[in-house]
């Protein structure tokens, strides 16, 4: 038997040990769906605060049920650890590091590299390696494939290397790990076929193959420059529609009838999240390389940055229609999360406004359920709750985060002026002062 066709028999008869590398907001719940399907799973991080957190049953994401993480625990099914030596032990193992922009926005591969590398030190033939961080297209042909190679392993015979794009959106109710279509590209056939295997025994959605992982890989991105493409769209026109008196949202709305050609999307304070404010930054860094200049993407990447400035622009108006500066003035923020019920806050665009308001020498105050300190401003910002004093005692409320948490009744009913940038109080009788984005 082949090292192809008993890997595949292992993966098969749920017999395969799994890896994953980087215990996140990706990796741990593929983790426990590895371990919930009934492959024996080693998860490893480098922060031991997570490991710890992992093996005594802890969850610290929010798409992971707190009681599903503990069973798994428990039985031994799922154990985390720091020691990359126990690489040595897995049959297949997932790569679920970040891939941030550094200060000068371009890629950051740095945590995909020392993965690789440290999973190149341990590995052996017959083993399958996945990487699911969203990157630009050449990555796992430039990085993972020659970490590997560099140990005597021969791709598509004696080690089998993939790409597939996670694919998590926090805080969905309808779509998780577990039923979300998947993507799978390998570097040879083989490759393809084994962690296609890989995934048919582990989630209830889709696999989808396709003929490489540069396929894979520009296919991630372009799913995310989409959507950050028609975000600038529908910002782009809520700056417009403000200046022309016109309601942006009642403009989507309309637009929305139309039952083709049309998909809605809304405008807001700015982009926040691992994916849509960074993804396609790693397209342009990648163009260049080719001499083209990606002119769609960049434009779209100005306007939706500069959403926080506009954002505290119309404040300072609002302020001033009620004779009062924006320096000096009570604002209460509502939600510092960068979208409704979850608690990420990463690439949050209330971070840069309150940053702004800071600058502005505006006082705040910063309201979210789901969020109990962040950092900002140079220093540790600690949430306080929502309650009809406060409300009572601000200059001006802003909606930056439409938490289904929030009384929007007693936020309407106790505010005196109210700047909503999610129409978060669509339905609600509005009070005397409501500005919507």
């Amino acid at each position: 038997m082949s090292l192809y066709e008993s890997l595949i028999s292992k993966i098969e008869n749920k017999e395969a040990v799994i890896g994953v590398v980087g215990l996140g907001y990706v990796g741990l719940p593929l983790a426990v769906e590895k371990a919930k399907a009934g492959f024996k799973v080693i998860g490893f991080d480098v922060q031991q605060r997570r490991v710890d957190q992992v093996n005594q049953g802890i969850n610290y994401i929010g798409d992971v049920v707190d009681e599903e993480l503990a069973e798994i625990v428990k039985s031994g099914q799922f154990v985390a650890t720091t020691d990359y030596a126990r690489i040595a032990e897995v049959d297949a193992v997932a790569i679920c590091v970040p891939t941030p922009l550094d200060v000068y926005q371009q890629p950051d591969t740095s945590y995909v590299e020392s993965s690789s590398n440290e999973i190149s030190k341990y590995a052996h033939e017959g083993m399958l390696v996945v990487l699911e961080s969203t990157t630009y297209p050449g990555t796992t042909e430039e990085i993972v494939r020659p970490a590997l190679e560099a140990k005597g392993l021969v791709t598509g015979e004696t080690v089998f290397i993939a790409y597939s794009p996670e694919r998590v959106d926090p805080g969905n109710k309808q779509f998780k790990t577990k039923n979300t279509p998947k993507v799978v590209g390998g570097i040879t056939e083989n490759c393809t076929k084994v962690a296609s295997t890989l995934y048919r025994n582990v989630l209830e959605g889709d696999v989808y193959e396709v003929s490489s992982p540069a396929i894979a890989e520009m296919e991630k991105i372009f799913e995310n420059t989409f959507r950050h493409i028609n975000i600038a769209l529908a910002n782009e026109m809520a700056i417009l529609c403000d200046k022309m008196g016109i309601d942006v949202w009642e403009v989507i709305d309309a637009a929305k009838t139309k039952p083709y050609g049309f998909m809605a999307f809304y405008p807001g304070p700015g982009l926040g999240g691992h994916c849509i404010p960074i993804d396609p930054f790693y397209l342009t860094y990648k163009a260049r390389e080719y001499n083209y200049h990606t002119r769609l993407i960049e434009l779209a990447g100005e306007i939706n940055n500069g959403m926080p400035e506009f954002v505290v622009n119309r404040m300072m108006h609002i302020l001033n229609e009620d004779g009062k500066a924006l320096r000096g003035s009570k604002i209460t923020v509502l939600g510092v999360a960068y979208k409704k019920d979850i608690d990420d806050v990463r690439e949050s665009p209330v971070l840069n406004i309150l940053t702004l308001l800071d600058k502005q020498g505006a006082s705040f105050t910063v309201v979210d359920p789901y969020v109990k300190s962040f950092r900002s401003c140079d220093r540790v910002v600690e949430t306080v709750e929502l309650t009809e004093d406060l409300l009572k005692d601000s200059d001006l409320v802003l909606i930056t985060t439409d938490h289904s948490d929030f009384n929007y009744e007693m936020i309407a009913q106790h505010s005196p002026v109210i700047f909503d940038t999610r129409n978060a109080m669509q339905g609600v009788e509005k009070p005397n002062k409501y500005v919507k984005l």
